[in-house]
């Protein structure tokens, strides 16, 4: 099917997510780009459902974020200056006045940035993490209605997830990825306690501190919800053999929590009485991925925000008590389906892995390898309008999760640290072999693609294998270990050196490694695209691609996006983003 005709009409469908309650109830606050850039909308929640959201004025800025406070006062915002991604922390009143700046770079160029992490419970009080330039995070607790500032804690690769709500108490995470552990701290001594040993992730505290509940693996393969009293001995409160704990929510009154499990790439929702210490399922939610849950402050509701390959992110609501789910605010599925299929394939030397096959057509043709970033990241069924619109050109793609990613437990995430990456990037090409034995792909007509960590993949893949690619595209991804090292911030730099080596003592490792070195290999036409003002990799990623291409005589077209950071967030850019990816892949792979 020709690319210029069908695939340049299908357009972008608006998305809402990071929705928030009210403390009353009555209203949820989200994030949505339905007039084309980020912005906090408010819904009031009505059985009927016909109130219409009002936006509320933030500024220009994309946003990031929204959380309701507690009394109901504020509105915490995360937002990117310049669509990059160092961030701010604003207050603004639910009515869309009294707009403040709390925390983040007020100059530019920005240095440093701000994430707010929740509110505390206590008057106006929102616990914020800090990242300095140099390197350090400050868990900083601040009045968003009188301004004050207290730290309450400050060191490298240390992130808060949580403080009591006397504020006697912190819960702290400290380590690189894949090494992380947590450690509750005596306010304001700031006297430390180990509480679990690696790999801790995601924490909250009971409302007198006394408790902390954290997802971890320690110990298990498989990410569970572990109680971890101040003092005393950890206990389970929910695990299960085939699946992970994507994420929690814990009530404010610390009686309830909300867990949503990762199934295979799906969600499942479990709610547990932390009193009782009991737990019970959900009725499956009318969505296959939950990408946020939050709680009432009583545990009686949930808002989610949810979607499927054919609906955009969109919020619900669930009574907890009844399983019963409504959709309050999001854009219509698609008036037609999008098939999808879970696979499961071995890997050269037997490892399984999987993917999530989307096919354009019945017979072999056109086809795209899809990688997703991370590593420790999973692809997942969402919905991707780039899928719709390479289907709708003919192009057939297949999403896998090669090894190193998440969701299928500690050892295959961790199955591609250091020099084991030499695995990963064959299994790109154990993917590319499936996708042709099963009929999908034309092996003429293969392309890989993918962003972040899979724009490293891709470009890692089309030198190591260049035999079986006849196009590629690099989103913002690495291809020079040494220099993304030296250029990113300097919290990624460190964070990152448990996953992929230490710049100095592995640098023979990171080197040989590193996609650049091995440019004489390349022979697919490369789309290379990426964000003025990413710092996460940073564009001198992409002009060392694009100057080493050209150099070599290899077809390459540019696509530098200047008000962008890693991610595009922009209505705009997103459509021009669609139009050149499938323009190019149109165009070498002959469809």
């Amino acid at each position: 099917m020709a690319a210029s005709t069908r695939s340049l009409t299908v357009d972008i469908s608006w998305i809402c997510r990071f929705p928030a309650l009210s403390p009353d109830n009555r209203a949820v606050a989200y994030v949505s780009d339905r007039d084309g850039t980020p912005r906090v909308w408010v819904q009031p929640l009505t059985e009927n459902g016909h109130r219409r959201a009002r936006v509320i004025d933030t500024g220009p800025e994309p946003v990031g974020d929204v959380l309701w406070s507690p009394d109901g006062a504020w509105l915490a915002v995360t937002v990117s200056p310049g669509g990059g991604e160092r961030t701010q922390v604003w207050a603004v009143r639910p009515d869309g006045t009294d707009r403040r700046l709390l925390a983040g770079p007020d100059r530019a160029p920005a240095e440093g940035s701000a994430v707010f992490v929740r509110w505390t419970g206590q008057g106006s009080t929102l616990l914020v993490a800090e990242l300095t330039a140099s390197g350090l995070t400050e868990a900083v607790l601040i009045d968003a209605c009188l301004g004050h500032r207290d730290t309450i804690a400050a060191g490298p690769l240390m992130w808060p997830s949580a403080v009591s709500r006397d504020h006697t108490r912190a819960l702290l995470r400290h380590g690189p990825r894949g090494m992380r552990e947590m450690a509750v701290a005596d306010l304001p001594s700031g006297e430390e306690r180990p509480l679990l040993p690696p790999t801790t992730d995601l924490g909250a505290l009971s409302p007198d501190g006394e408790i902390a509940y954290i997802r971890s693996n320690a110990g298990r393969d498989r990410s569970a919800l572990v109680a971890m009293p101040v003092g005393g001995a950890p206990r389970v409160v929910a695990e299960r053999p085939d699946a992970e704990l994507d994420r929690f929510a814990v009530s404010m009154d610390g009686g309830t929590a909300l867990l949503v499990w990762n199934v295979a790439g799906r969600s499942e929702l479990w709610v547990a009485d932390l009193a009782a210490g009991t737990t019970r399922p959900l009725p499956p939610p009318p969505a296959e991925v939950v990408t946020a849950a939050r709680l009432s402050l009583d545990g009686t509701l949930a808002v989610l925000a949810g979607e499927s390959p054919d609906t955009p992110s969109h919020v619900l609501l669930c009574e907890t008590g009844t399983g019963r789910y409504r959709r309050v605010a999001g854009d219509d599925p698609l008036p037609h389906g999008i098939d999808t299929e879970l696979v499961r394939f071995p890997a050269r030397d037997g490892l399984e892995l999987t993917g999530w096959l989307y096919r354009a057509g019945p017979a072999p043709g056109p086809c795209v390898i899809y990688l997703h970033g991370g590593p420790e990241s999973q692809e997942r069924p969402t919905f991707n309008p780039l899928f719709q619109r390479l289907l709708a050109a003919g192009i057939s793609v297949f999403a896998p999760n090669v090894r190193g990613s998440s969701g299928f437990g500690r050892a295959f995430q961790d199955a591609d640290n250091h020099a084991l990456r030499f695995h990963a990037i064959d299994d790109v090409a154990d993917c590319a072999a499936y996708v042709v034995d099963a009929g999908v792909a034309d092996p003429e007509k293969l392309a890989c693609m993918g962003r972040s960590y899979g724009g490293y993949l891709t470009l890692a893949a089309l030198v190591t294998h260049p035999e079986l690619f006849r196009a590629g595209v690099d989103v913002c991804g690495m291809v020079n270990f040494a220099t993304f090292y030296a250029r990113t911030e300097p919290w990624i730099a460190a964070a990152a050196v448990s996953e992929y080596g230490d710049p100095v003592a592995d640098a023979e490792l990171l080197r040989a490694l590193s996609p650049i070195h091995s440019f004489d290999r390349l022979t697919a036409p490369l789309l290379v695209v990426h964000g003025a003002q990413d710092t996460n990799v940073p564009v001198h990623e992409a002009e060392q691609v694009v100057l080493a291409a050209t150099a070599r005589g290899v077809p390459c077209r540019y696509l530098l996006f200047q008000d962008e950071g890693h991610e595009t967030v922009r209505k705009a850019n997103k459509i021009a983003f669609l139009d050149a990816v499938v323009g190019w892949l149109g165009r070498w792979l002959d469809c």
